[in-house]
């Protein structure tokens, strides 16, 4: 049977789930591919037996991934963009499971957030992090949600606000990451990790999570609702948003009004 899918990779085996961003070099999301994901964790989610899911780059791949595709933030397709990104969350959270990021090379913008929400981060020594959204003129909506939960407000604050990227240590140090090992080594720790999760109750697992997200307080999805809101209906009404985005895209430096 042919793969189903262009820009990922799915392969569901000894109770692992997969996710591999195949859209070298840097994995940048499009809407086509937050499908493509969204649509593997659904299939996911229907093997009671996973006991995790693991995202990672093909080898071929120079980042993890580069963050969401910057020319969809266009009006006629943002709502599109922040509808499929988020999916992508909210089916985790529904999902259950424990996830793993293997990141070797770049993890910036959605990334990085995608980074924040997975349970456990092995990174190479070579791996960067980090939001720098707030440099186009807006900013990261799943990150300014879990970074603070993840990395504790002042830290998260200051790399959302000021765009700062950090080197595997600093982001292992912050908790960010769990584990930082040579490029070489990361498949052996992922198999490592993958062997001791292999070995409990798969409904266990499922309901240790759904506590521990009982336990954050809020759910994800009203939280995104109310980000949303602000991102659409006030960010993106401004003249600095759109501006910052269409001098990426234009390759120039953007001029602020609001400075």
């Amino acid at each position: 049977m042919s793969d189903p899918y262009q820009y990922i990779k799915l392969k569901i085996e000894d109770r692992v789930a997969r996710v591999t961003f195949a859209r070298p070099p840097l994995n940048i999301f499009n809407i086509a591919m937050m499908g493509e994901i969204n649509d593997a964790l659904n299939q996911s989610s229907h093997q009671r037996e996973i006991v995790a899911v693991v995202f990672e780059a093909a080898p071929e791949s120079r980042a993890f991934s580069s963050g969401v595709a910057i020319e969809e933030h266009a009006a006629e397709t943002i709502f599109q963009m922040l509808d499929s990104f988020h999916a992508i969350f909210l089916t985790l959270e529904q999902l259950a499971r424990p996830t793993i990021a293997v990141v070797d090379g770049a993890a910036l913008g959605g990334g990085c957030e995608l980074v924040a929400a997975c349970d456990i981060a092995i990174a190479s020594e070579r791996a960067r992090f980090g939001q720098p959204e707030i440099k186009l003129g807006v900013f990261p909506p799943v990150a300014v949600v879990l970074l603070p939960q993840v990395i504790g407000a002042k830290r998260a604050h200051e790399l959302i606000l000021t765009g700062e990227l950090i080197e595997a240590a600093e982001a292992m140090r912050v908790g960010l990451v769990n584990y930082v090992v040579p490029s070489h080594q990361l498949e052996q720790k992922t198999s490592e990790l993958l062997s001791k999760l292999r070995e409990l109750s798969a409904s266990t697992l499922e309901l240790a999570k759904k506590a521990m997200d009982i336990g954050r307080g809020r759910s994800l999805d009203s939280d995104l609702q109310e980000v949303e809101n602000i991102y659409l209906h006030e960010l993106m009404k401004t003249h600095d948003a759109p501006e910052g985005i269409n001098a990426f895209i234009g390759k120039r430096k953007p001029v602020w009004r609001d400075r």
